[in-house]
């Protein structure tokens, strides 16, 4: 049964890849009503961020992928909220008009100064065999901060201030503004944080892909299937429609190829938006986070 242990980790493991991939954007779609079509960059943003410290400043690999990937992008989303996407709350084609700008400016300046080449870091952890078969140990952390990521998302808007203060600004900013909450401040730290979990989610990927300036097109279709498959609850759309599409992709992927997962994967999206236009949470789950 060694098969079925490796075939099993493979399908935990493609669902912690699509949940990683989607809850920065779930954050940001899912609290804010904003479509961020730079949400893949801001991972690409991550994965550079932690290949360039690695390799030039020679920062510990763990504390790039971890703690500067994150910080940085984080901040970085911060001022994008503060200097550009403040403006259009309420316009959603020009949001996401100025996201689709923002995402073509950082793709050709990371051109112009990475090269269109990928760069990447190796994997810092050993396989691991399962009897007659063998398995990435670096697939293992994935899913583990995938985990730690749910449980810290539902976790903060759970039981910290800030969770209860960003969910009553969501519902109702006019409202909590009159209750003492600062609306502005509520949500340029709700963009920050998408930000952050999408630059985490890009330095974690990063030894997996390899970075390279157009990754950004590559991961930005996945996430909003995701996003709009699981619906407007951050925490549980994004693990169940990940969940959804992720064992549906690697069991076609198992049984024929990769290029048929992905049409699977495709085709699982349209069927689901289809027959759910509101999401699983839309329909399920409606009390969830």
């Amino acid at each position: 049964m060694d098969w079925a242990a490796i075939f099993s980790l493979q399908i935990v493991g493609a669902i912690a890849t699509l949940v990683l991939l989607s809850i920065g954007l779930a954050v940001v779609f899912g609290m804010m009503k904003i479509i961020n079509l730079a949400h893949g960059e801001f991972m690409m943003l991550g994965g550079y961020v932690a290949v360039l410290a690695t390799h030039n400043l020679h920062v510990p690999i763990w504390i790039s992928i971890l703690v500067l990937a994150p910080v940085s992008v984080g901040l970085f989303g911060m001022l994008v909220e503060r200097l550009l996407v403040r403006h259009l709350y309420g316009r959603m084609i020009d949001t996401m008009l100025a996201t689709w700008g923002l995402s073509l400016a950082l793709t050709g300046t990371a051109t112009m100064l990475f090269g269109n080449t990928t760069v990447g870091i190796s994997s810092p952890l050993p396989g691991i065999s399962l009897g007659a078969y063998q398995t990435s140990g670096y697939g293992l952390f994935v899913i583990a901060v995938a985990v730690a990521v749910l449980l810290g998302m539902w976790a903060l808007l759970r039981f910290t201030q800030f969770g209860l203060c960003a969910r009553a600004t969501m519902q109702n900013a006019k409202m909590a503004a009159a209750l003492g909450a600062n609306p502005g401040r509520i949500y340029s730290l709700t963009f920050g944080l998408g930000a952050a979990l999408a630059g985490l989610g890009g330095a974690v990927l990063a030894p997996l892909t390899g970075v390279i300036p157009t990754l950004g097109a590559s991961y930005i279709a996945k996430a909003f299937i995701t996003v709009i498959g699981g619906g407007s609850a951050v925490i549980t759309g994004t693990l169940s429609a990940a969940g959804a599409f992720g064992v549906i992709s690697q069991v076609v992927t198992f049984f024929s190829t990769p290029v048929f997962g992905e049409v699977a994967l495709l085709l699982a999206a349209i069927v689901l938006i289809r027959l759910l236009p509101q999401g699983i949470t839309g329909r399920f789950f409606r009390r969830a986070f």
